[in-house]
């Protein structure tokens, strides 16, 4: 079986910081961290909020369309039904309507 592109809750993987190790000891402190930084931590926390939200619509968005999948699924196997039994019925009137039509005359007209 191929590996699962998944993430697994029970896996622990090390997390490394992207700051560098001198401005790390002064997060904690935001006045000593520049402006810049500040405004770019900013903007980085509102487009992962941002991402989080859309990742949550996706997947609402996936989870409907798997219902709708299963719904379609029932529709098709209704109208295939329903093609069938029309075609048994047509069928049928088809054959009866062959084997009078035979029986009669050549002169006689329908």
């Amino acid at each position: 079986m191929p590996p699962s592109h998944q993430h697994s809750h029970s896996q622990s993987y090390p997390r490394h910081s992207v700051v560098p190790s001198s401005t790390a000891s002064s997060m904690g402190n935001p006045s000593s961290m520049s402006a810049a930084k500040t405004r770019q931590y900013a903007h980085l926390h509102s487009q992962l909020a941002q991402l989080n939200a859309h990742l949550a619509d996706t997947e609402n968005l996936l989870r409907m369309t798997a219902i709708q999948a299963e719904d379609m699924r029932f529709l098709g196997g209704y109208v295939g039904a329903l093609f069938m039994g029309s075609a048994k019925v047509l069928g049928e009137e088809g054959v009866k309507g062959e084997s009078t039509s035979e029986r009669q005359e050549p002169g006689e007209e329908k």
